[in-house]
């Protein structure tokens, strides 16, 4: 990569981002596609004081992580309608010295879950109620999907239903519950729950697709046990990767290489 007085720059901001997978995927994709674009990690304590110097050094776009998707909506300019209605913004396109807020998290999944099956009519049971269980959930119904909720905090997950107009069930009743697909948006299956799973062995082959975000480990005790019970799975991995794709996309206006971008994050978790 060669950065020069013309490169334009973009990267993602939240505290921490050392960890963050996005550098080596968007690195990749300008390489790949020729473009004189690099992407850099930038630790933000600051929101205000970060868009207004994003601004005056002429940024092109930003991704946004924890803990900043809802407060940066504050100090945009514009946002997207379906960003709006999830009340979170992952992405930034800065253009004309104006700042628009963008979620395409729920792309992400959307898109993942749309290589598995057809979400037009599907029925998808969401595990969780967090922020990603919200953006996955507003995402699943702009495509027609018939969702349902389950977790293990009434008050959060009841919150989330009335908003999404839906319906919610307990955690425990997860093995009564039937839906063509299952998405599991919480945290469980990685670090001190890496050999857990929201849902019973005998009861993850009822459902035909099996989606978990959580992508490290890549494949959670969920997925394995999905797998071996014939179903079609689908790893985070996934969703980080289409939802960088779309940022891309927003960012450049051209198609991302998927190919390139899926390797370099499998070559970075050393798959």
């Amino acid at each position: 990569m060669r950065v020069s007085g013309a490169t334009v720059v973009h990267g993602i901001m939240g505290n921490p981002v050392s960890h963050s997978l996005s550098p080596a995927m968007h690195n990749a994709a300008f390489a790949a596609t020729g473009m004189d674009g690099v992407y850099v990690p930038f630790p933000v304590e600051d929101v205000a004081g970060a868009i207004t110097g994003f601004k005056a050094l002429g940024v092109r776009g930003v991704s946004v992580t924890i803990p900043h998707k809802q407060a940066v909506i504050g100090h945009l300019d514009d946002i997207d309608p379906v960003a709006e209605k999830i009340g979170a913004v992952n992405t930034l396109v800065f253009s004309q010295g104006r700042v628009k807020g963008h979620n395409t998290d729920w792309l992400g999944a959307n898109r993942a879950l749309a290589a598995r099956m057809d979400l037009d009519g599907a029925s998808v049971l969401l595990l969780g109620a967090g922020g990603s269980a919200r953006a996955i959930g507003f995402g699943l119904l702009e495509a027609g999907a018939k969702l349902a909720i389950a977790s293990r905090s009434p008050e959060p997950g009841q919150a989330l239903a009335r908003l999404l107009d839906c319906p919610w069930h307990p955690l425990a009743d997860v093995a009564q519950l039937q839906a063509d697909a299952v998405v599991n948006a919480t945290s469980v299956g990685m670090g001190q729950m890496a050999e857990m799973s929201l849902v019973p062995a005998a009861k993850i082959g009822d459902f035909s697709v099996v989606m978990d975000i959580v992508y490290a480990p890549l494949e959670t005790r969920m997925l394995r046990e999905a797998k071996g019970a014939g179903c079609r799975t689908i790893n985070g991995l996934q969703m980080l990767l289409y939802q960088g794709a779309a940022q891309f996309e927003l960012w450049t206006g051209c198609q991302a290489p998927l190919d390139v971008m899926e390797r370099e994050l499998l070559s970075f978790l050393g798959l």
